[in-house]
């Protein structure tokens, strides 16, 4: 399967968070062999919880999929640039690929605001922005919108 694929996986995840209130972000990890191991969508609003996004649902049940905290062979979609927290989840679970659609200018940590894998982390996954960026941009637009 390609990149686009499972960004539109990831794009459904972002649609049911916005459905339910919340910023539409939305995350998938796949595993080596194209299998989804790992998916997430944003619920702070839902849990009260400011941890709750999408990234870190995805780590967490990729984790448990495979009983173990390293994600050494996965890739990770997200269809918004990770927040400095996310990006930290990435580096300690040892993702070693990420691929997201729209650039976050206000909080985003992989190139628009700081790009925190490029710090000695001692990890630093390879990077691949736009894959679907207009798609992701339009649902972050039209929930804002709405919102407004």
């Amino acid at each position: 399967m390609d990149r686009e694929k499972y960004m539109e996986m990831a794009l459904a995840l972002a649609q049911e968070a916005a459905e339910a209130g919340d910023v539409p972000v939305g995350c998938v990890i796949v595993d080596s062999e194209g299998k989804i191991i790992g998916r997430g969508r944003n619920r702070r609003v839902e849990c009260a919880d400011a941890t709750a996004h999408a990234e870190v649902e995805a780590i967490r049940q990729a984790c448990a999929h495979i009983g173990d905290w390293r994600l050494s062979d996965c890739t990770m979609y997200v269809t918004l640039e990770p927040c400095p927290m996310c990006t930290g989840a990435i580096i300690n679970a040892r993702i070693p690929r990420l691929v997201f659609g729209a650039r976050e200018p206000v909080s985003g940590s992989c190139g628009s605001v700081i790009d925190l894998f490029c710090e000695n982390y001692g990890h630093s996954p390879a990077v691949y922005s736009g894959v679907l960026g207009e798609e992701c941009a339009d649902t972050m637009k039209r929930f804002f919108k709405k919102m407004r």
